[in-house]
């Protein structure tokens, strides 16, 4: 920033400072982050940013405001070296191990920097970061050249969608400011830049330290004719811009109706422009209307474009909830529940093919599942790697399949509409981050067939109400005898049921599995599917599995209708079951003999809240089966 123009701000504040202030709220907004490895420079060329451009802080900007006089000394006081120890000081107490954000303007524009951490580790915060940003800056310290870390927070940054990327040789100042280095360097990010599909970078060779080619461009690399950084970033297309020019789509995140006398449906616009008169359409039901008004809260709009949020009304009253989504009537979205996917994988924890995870799409919310990875990407070469799983930081392409028909795009078309997280179901944590590429067809052409005889029909002929009594518990437990005693009990009482032991149907339906983590996955989910089919037979269906983890006794649940899903724990004591031993499995276990044994090696979770709780320890299996079948009395 030069300092005619410094001078002419500095008079505009101090002769008035409304128009300042309306000058300011008028500026363009751009999001970008710093990235690269670990101690390539990424908080000192922040603080360089901050110091050179004389950029204000958002909570300085407040205070400015109550005394204009302020304002043209307060930028010339900062001292850098301070700045730049208040950011190492953070670096040091793990604060850069997380995202951190700054907030601050350019004569031309504001910005919101994200300064993500270089560790591989917390590759998933850069992700964070990444995610709603407009450039990356992606640093290379001059004296190591392209790392690993770069390649991979360059392939992330692309992936994402950011097409603004700016390769910032940083330290230029240690290498003697080597115009062979610097070329060396470009040459070599830009044979990987190619390899991934990155057809345009802007390269500049800068020091943070010492604040070349920041905000002036500096005599040290007379070489280089390229823009500064801070003209640079103060002159780049912002992708809102081009959102605008996208058909129209603004997920609901909620219904307002403060009223009887109005009915509106808020969000934030994701793409397009939208104003009274247009025909749109609500999805997935696919209804339509015309729109009436485009409401905010500083009064109705003539029309609102992306990146503003709104409330829309309709002239019907048609039926229309959070999580759908409202589009331009003919050009609308996508509906489908088969999807190409590449993944981020972000946690310590593996995935587990087959295991339920919530997807959070826009406002959409469903459950869904992931299948066996096509293949893992390396960072360092590009090649596709055969796996079985993603563990952390692991990028690969998978096939996954959600309960529910939801609105998307692909994620190169539309980032709100094609971009989601994967959070455990249990424990609430964010595990992955992920773009779908386009639907699998036989989403499309795979469809319910209606039958006369429903399952209502089915409970009725056998005169009972369906259920699935889940038996639960370590192995040695005693699931099988009880649940064979209580199938005898039923019988006597002219039920109709069923009984799947988990070692009769590894003989025939899962015997293709074995007893990894992954296998024991998609044998309770076959064996779920299974018992809903029984129970839409109008059956009572008894089940005898260790089934170790919740979530997937959870997913069984939701298969089921309300009531018709009854979990018995058979709590017995580690110790208790291990001594019965019937079959030897927990010596072989100790012994080593046998690997992912629950209990020993492998996790058994505990039901937080059973139906029914039984104590073999403290009654025979004759006893608990008469007390669970008391407990589900009056069986109809």
């Amino acid at each position: 920033m030069s300092g005619d123009v410094i001078y002419q701000t500095e008079a505009l504040i101090a002769e008035d400072i409304d128009a300042y202030l309306e000058q300011h709220q008028h500026k363009t907004m751009l999001r970008f982050i710093t990235c690269g490895s670990v101690d390539d420079g990424k908080s000192t060329l922040i603080g360089r940013l901050l110091y050179d451009s004389k950029m204000i802080f958002e909570d300085q900007l407040a205070a400015l405001e109550t005394d204009s006089k302020k304002v043209g000394t307060q930028g010339q006081e900062i001292d850098f070296a301070l700045l730049v120890d208040g950011l190492a000081a953070e670096r040091e107490q793990g604060i850069t191990i997380d995202v951190a954000y700054r907030f601050f303007n350019t004569e031309k524009r504001k910005f919101i920097v994200a300064d993500c951490p270089g560790h591989e580790q917390y590759t998933r915060n850069m992700i964070t970061g990444a995610s709603t940003a407009d450039l990356a800056v992606i640093l290379i310290d001059a004296r190591k050249g392209v790392l690993t870390q770069t390649r991979r927070h360059t392939y992330l940054c692309h992936l994402i969608g950011i097409r603004n990327i700016v390769l910032a040789v940083n330290k230029m100042d240690l290498v003697d400011y080597s115009q062979e280095v610097f070329d060396g360097i470009v040459a070599d990010y830009a044979a990987f830049a190619k390899s991934i599909g990155i057809q345009d970078f802007t390269a500049m060779p800068i020091s943070g330290f010492k604040g070349d080619n920041i905000t002036t461009h500096s005599p040290n690399t007379h070489w280089y004719k390229g823009p500064t950084l801070v003209d640079h970033l103060e002159t780049v297309e912002v992708i809102t811009s081009q959102d605008q020019d996208k058909p129209f789509r603004m997920p609901v995140q909620w219904v307002n109706r403060p009223n009887l006398d109005f009915r509106g449906f808020s969000g934030l616009i994701a793409t397009g422009s939208v104003k009274p008169g247009n025909a749109v359409r609500v999805l997935p039901s696919g209804k339509t209307s015309t729109v009436t008004r485009v409401v905010t809260l500083d009064g109705d709009l003539d029309e609102a474009v992306a990146g503003q949020s709104v409330t829309v009304c309709f002239a019907d009253e048609i039926d229309c909830s959070r999580g759908d989504v409202i589009s331009i009537a003919d050009t609308p979205p996508q509906v489908a529940d088969q999807f190409e996917t590449t993944i981020v994988w972000l946690n310590d924890e593996p995935l587990h093919v087959g295991r339920a995870y919530w997807l959070k799409l826009a406002t959409q919310t469903v459950s869904v599942t992931v299948q066996h990875p096509k293949y893992a990407v390396n960072v360092n070469t590009m090649e596709h790697i055969a796996v079985k799983t993603l563990d952390l930081n692991a990028i690969g392409v998978a096939e996954i399949a959600t309960d529910r028909q939801i609105v998307f795009e692909p994620y190169e078309a539309n980032r709100t509409l094609g971009g989601f997280i994967l959070v455990d179901k249990l424990t609430n944590a964010t595990v992955a981050a992920g773009m779908l590429h386009f639907s699998l067809r036989r989403a499309q052409n795979v469809h319910w067939q209606p039958t006369d005889v429903t399952r209502a029909d089915h409970a009725k002929l056998k005169n009972q109400t369906p259920k699935v009594l889940w038996f639960t518990g370590l192995s040695g437990a005693g699931k099988s005898t009880i649940a064979n005693e209580v199938e005898k009990r039923l019988a006597i009482m002219n039920r109709h049921t069923f009984l799947l032991d988990g070692d009769n149907v590894r003989h025939g339906l899962n015997k293709d599995l074995g007893f990894t983590e992954a296998d024991r996955i998609e044998n309770i989910r076959r064996v779920g599917e299974v018992a809903k089919l029984m129970v839409d037979a109008g059956l009572i269906v008894l089940t005898a599995f260790i089934s170790p983890f919740r979530a997937e006794r959870e997913m069984v649940r939701k298969m089921l209708g309300e009531g018709e899903f009854v979990e018995i724990y058979v709590d017995t004591p580690l110790e208790v079951a291990e001594a019965r031993d019937v079959k030897g499995l927990y010596k072989k276990a100790r012994s080593g003999q046998l690997k992912n044994f629950t209990g020993i090696d492998s996790p058994y979770e505990a039901p937080p809240a059973p139906e029914i709780r039984v104590n073999t320890a403290e009654m025979s299996a004759e006893e608990a089966a008469e007390y669970i079948i008391r407990q589900l009395m009056p069986l109809k």
